[in-house]
């Protein structure tokens, strides 16, 4: 797969799933936009690509959009590719322990910044070009502990689907479902440094393929989907899980 010359947006780029992503593309010959709300992390990233640029984005805030479409329509020219990652999960426990204001968040983070970037992205986005955003397998098959997460996450899956058919042919539209990753998501969900080794354990214990997921793993599945090799599908939410959703 290669994406010479195409002009990429990751949002959640500086750490995770996000920057694997922007390794993969720019290894691939993209221009990628990393963005992230932690600009020092993006700036990180961005500094080891090559022609790569970095964005303070916060992807709860809409006029950030607007700024972000201005420089790629000043600075590339448009957009081929958005991969919409970034994402934010609560601690885990019980509903009844959840604030509303974090219910909110979830909605705000997960799933309207997907809508914020169909809304501001696509006017610069030619014929031909892509979004992918990054759901979760959590979304399809959920466990206790990370409700509103995982209902965020399902929105987000069937947001996919319904903006896959307004859009099409011109714009194909869908996600990837990542099961569990050693990332700065269970520092977020358990509030502890590293993942409590009972718990990671319990974790792959659900997954057939033995492990949780590599970021390179949710990286080429986003790859894919945006690649020419992926041209016929649209609306599709692609599970990249080892087999944890087989049942």
């Amino acid at each position: 797969m290669r994406f010479d010359g195409k002009r990429v947006i990751v949002t959640g780029g500086a750490s995770g799933f996000g920057r694997a992503i922007c390794q993969s593309f720019a290894g691939r010959g993209a221009q990628v936009m990393v963005t992230d709300i932690d600009i020092e992390g993006a700036d990180e990233v961005a500094s080891g690509l090559d022609g790569a640029l970095a964005f303070r984005l916060d992807v709860t805030d809409e006029d950030a959009h607007v700024e972000l479409a201005k420089l790629m329509a000043s600075t590339w020219g448009g957009i081929d590719i958005v991969a919409a990652n970034a994402g934010f999960a609560h601690r885990m426990g019980s509903i009844l322990d959840i604030s509303t204001e974090e219910f909110d968040l979830m909605w705000a983070v997960n799933t309207r910044s997907v809508y914020f970037a169909v809304k501001h992205f696509t006017p610069l986005m030619p014929p031909g070009s892509s979004i992918v955003s990054t759901a979760s397998i959590g979304g399809k098959r959920p466990r206790p502990g990370l409700t509103p997460y995982n209902t965020s996450k399902a929105a987000t899956i069937v947001l996919t689907r319904g903006l896959a058919e307004e859009f099409a042919p011109d714009i194909r539209i869908n996600c990837v479902a990542p099961v569990a990753s050693d990332t700065a998501f269970f520092v977020r969900a358990t509030g502890q440094d590293t993942l409590p080794p009972p718990l990671k354990q319990s974790i792959i214990d659900g997954i057939p393929m033995g492990r949780m997921t590599d970021p390179t793993d949710v990286a080429n599945a986003v790859m894919f989907l945006a690649s020419d090799e992926a041209s016929f599908l649209t609306g599709v939410c692609l599970d990249v899980d080892g087999g944890r959703s087989i049942s």
